[in-house]
């Protein structure tokens, strides 16, 4: 039999539309800052939506040798600047390569490289393409470009499971561990893909909110009756996972355990949740069970909340269905209404917000919620953060394709 080794997060790194690093994510995140405005990428005027949450402030010098950021996509950069500060928060001096690795995931990768050098292909000819475009556009880079930049010599994969993709990474890293794989590992998600041919497609299935009256910082409101859409994001998330011996042994701060992981797929449809959530009430079911915990030992659900009509309704009757009465009690809350969708990023970044939460007993709000639906009754944390014991948390997160990925965290008790 396998002896399972406990893992615990000892750092957090964190690029977002509301803030750069963990103390202006989180303080952004308590105070129900939003991140959403109208697009600045790209020209958005022809476009049904013209909104997204975009990072703002991101120099990418700041983290990235000069003569490497124009060999990377957007995405891997947001990556390289989480795993820096992930690195940097941990402070992680003296890395074993060969017992150190990395899953970091994108749902889509390169997309701005992507439409760049099919712009120059056929406006002036394949001989203007970039030599880097393939190594720039794969998914894969970012993980590989943190592997490089720290000389990280165990197990470095992507995971692509769209909008799960982050969470599995973290999920799939906390097995890596436990198995004794690895002592340290990098995980989370990144993605950039606020491009013209992104926002259209998207766009065109009719996914994004495009109904906002105007007013972008109140289009993503998750779980509220006039939810009309999600709004696009970007960013990074990266966390380090570690050995509980191997943290211990270096006197590292522990921010929290991570104790349990579940995935499944809803095996219905492309891009529509299964009716009545019960997939995803199994793949919580999963987590919990792997955690050892009962239901009612849970006290914060990071949503995946993505403000659109079926997943938040699909979400919701989930709880219901996991937690019976119990999910009454619960605190429940969508980082994405203030960041908008950060797709392959976004189970990484709301892991850090779960994560928060755990260690310092606040849980932040759901912002512009307003008007309540009919079997959307549930806790919320509409518009003001609430302060309350936090011993446990899961963070979900689910992907087109009916990927479905929870974690769960808890406090650290020796």
């Amino acid at each position: 039999m396998i002896q399972e080794n406990r893992v615990v997060v000892t750092g957090l790194g964190v690029v977002t539309p509301i803030g750069i690093g963990k103390e202006k994510f989180w303080a952004a995140c308590l105070t129900g800052t939003n991140g959403i405005k109208r697009i600045t990428h790209f020209d958005p005027t022809d476009y049904t939506c013209q909104i997204a949450g975009e990072v703002q402030d991101f120099d990418p010098v700041q983290f990235i040798d000069k003569k490497e950021i124009k060999r990377m996509d957007k995405y891997t950069q947001f990556a390289m600047a989480a795993a820096r500060l992930a690195i940097d928060d941990a402070g992680l001096k003296d890395i074993d390569s060969e017992r150190t690795g990395v899953y970091v995931g994108a749902g889509i990768g390169g997309m701005d490289t992507l439409h760049n050098q099919y712009e120059k292909l056929f406006s002036k000819g394949p001989s203007r393409i970039s030599p880097f475009f393939i190594p720039m556009m794969i998914a894969n880079m970012a993980a590989g470009n943190i592997a490089i930049a720290f000389k990280l010599q165990g197990p470095c994969e992507c995971i692509v499971t769209a909008c799960a993709s982050g969470a599995n990474s973290i999920g799939d890293a906390f097995r890596t561990i436990q198995r004794g794989e690895a002592d340290v590992m990098f995980a989370g998600g990144a993605e950039a893909a606020i491009s013209p041919a992104g926002v259209a497609g998207f766009a065109q299935m009719k996914a994004l909110c495009s109904d906002h009256n105007g007013d972008p910082a109140h289009a993503s409101r998750p779980f509220d009756k006039n939810r009309s859409g999600f709004v696009m994001g970007e960013g990074a998330g990266i966390i380090v996972l570690e050995n509980l011996e191997h943290a211990k042994a270096r006197d590292a701060h522990i921010y929290a355990e991570i104790v349990g992981y579940g995935r499944n797929d809803d095996a219905y449809h492309i891009t529509t949740p299964a009716p009545g959530g019960i997939t995803q009430a199994k793949c919580m079911s999963l987590a919990l069970d792997d955690a050892g915990l009962k239901p009612e030992e849970i006290d914060y659900v990071n949503a995946h909340g993505t403000s659109t009509q079926f997943n938040d309704r699909g979400e919701t009757e989930a709880i219901k269905n996991l937690f019976g009465e119990y999910a009454y009690k619960l605190a429940i809350s969508s980082t994405k209404s203030m960041t908008g969708h950060m797709l392959g990023a976004a189970g990484g970044v709301e892991a850090v917000a779960a994560i928060l939460s755990v260690e310092n007993d606040i849980v932040h709000p759901t912002i512009n919620y307003e008007t309540p639906d009919d079997g959307l009754d549930l806790n919320y944390v509409t518009n003001v953060a609430q302060a309350r014991t936090v011993n446990a948390a899961i963070s979900n997160s689910f992907g087109f394709g009916g990927h479905n990925a929870c974690l769960v965290f808890k406090k650290f008790a020796d």
